[in-house]
């Protein structure tokens, strides 16, 4: 089973982070390309741009409709089920995000057993160390 957690991506890697996925369309402010470690860059399991701007002219308000879009998106992509596949040999899989939202539902997403083979951890639970043998950038 892929144990899957959750990190910011300005957090420091550590030796139990696994295969480290960035799960951004866009590259994180303040961060040098040479200077984060990760194994893959998931751009495509990101929001639709359209619902990307549509979330973003009123946050306040529009979460919970957001969660919701995002993850119906996530629900009916050919990509997430790649991406999936592509992290299924992994012990531990580690994933990078820099919008604070989309913590929410990455946690909704594999905390609570919604894709099969996964399970959530937060940062601070042990785990056993894994190794991604995919980098993309």
């Amino acid at each position: 089973m892929t144990r899957i957690r959750i990190k910011r991506v300005y957090e420091p890697a550590a030796p139990d982070d696994g295969c480290r996925v960035l799960v951004d369309k866009l590259w994180p402010r303040g961060v040098r390309k040479d200077a984060l470690h990760y194994d893959m860059w998931a751009k495509e399991i990101t929001p639709s741009p359209e619902l990307r701007a549509w979330y973003h002219a009123d946050p306040q308000t529009r979460w919970p409709e957001f969660r919701r879009r995002y993850l119906e998106e996530l629900r009916g992509s050919q990509a997430v089920r790649e991406f999936v596949r592509r992290i299924a040999g992994n012990e531990t899989v580690t994933l990078l995000y820099f919008p604070c939202e989309l913590f929410f539902v990455w946690q909704s997403l594999f905390g609570d057993g919604r894709v099969p083979g996964a399970a959530a951890e937060n940062k601070k639970s042990p785990s056993v160390r894994g190794a991604c043998t995919v980098r993309q950038t």
